[in-house]
């Protein structure tokens, strides 16, 4: 029991508060007990870890302090991943005119930009398809092999998490890139407009202009993305064993 609940605080965390599952309409309690049982899986199915070296109150909890830090630095990564299509899709909000227009997402109940939203649903959709929440499980069970419970984990480098931080960003942005080198070019067709006919009220037209082709180009930035949507999951499941 005190292997499992050791193993807890480096597994639930990851269910309770790392997207994608985070987007799912599931409560809370239900990710944090099926954090819990998955624990007590992967401990049945690892005897070793079954024996905790110290058992003095100051040592378990170092060993819990330890533990939580593992799974806060796999949520961090998680939350990378998806803060980058979340600042794309508010990118491509301020260039379309939606700046000032944020959606109160129903799961999570927090306010979030209209295109990042639908990014980060189809980057979590492309995550369960890809078998993404399998490979997660490979991993934290393959954590325990390399990091035993209750040791110290070292800190990754910062040149290595700088690294996968530029990754996830390019390849966030080139899943919006398209929208938006059609919307720039919207506004250079614009603003010559205006030269030509000053008499346009050219702020107006422009919002207009933007907003239909925004919702004309998403649908085409969405599938001509999968490629990147996948290469995005793929590069977060890789950078998890350098990181912790």
């Amino acid at each position: 029991m005190l292997a499992v609940l050791l193993l807890s605080l480096r597994v639930t965390p990851v269910f309770a508060l790392a997207p994608p599952f985070t987007l799912t309409r599931t409560p809370t309690l239900f990710r944090v007990v099926f954090g819990m049982g998955l624990s007590a899986t992967l401990v049945s199915a690892y005897p070793a870890t079954r024996e905790v070296a110290d058992l003095v109150l100051s040592g378990l909890v170092a060993a819990a302090a330890r533990e939580l830090v593992l799974g806060a630095m796999v949520v961090l990564t998680f939350q990378m991943m998806f803060a980058a299509l979340y600042v794309a899709g508010r990118t491509l909000d301020i260039q379309a005119g939606f700046g000032l227009s944020l959606l109160i997402d129903p799961t999570t109940q927090t306010q979030a930009p209209l295109a990042g939203t639908l990014f980060a649903y189809a980057a979590g959709a492309v995550f369960f398809a890809m078998d993404g929440h399998i490979e997660l499980l490979r991993l934290l069970g393959a954590s325990l092999e390399a990091i035993p419970l209750g040791s110290a984990a070292t800190l990754p480098s910062l040149g290595r998490m700088a690294a996968f931080i530029s990754a996830v960003f390019a390849t966030a942005m080139g899943v919006a890139g398209g929208a938006i080198l059609c919307l720039f070019l919207a506004d250079l067709a614009i603003a010559l407009l205006s030269r030509t006919t000053p008499q346009l009220n050219v702020l107006v037209l422009g919002f207009q202009v933007k907003t239909l082709l925004l919702f004309l180009v998403l649908p085409g930035a969405f599938g001509m993305a999968g490629a990147l949507f996948v290469r995005l999951s793929r590069i977060t499941l890789e950078a998890l064993p350098g990181l912790l």
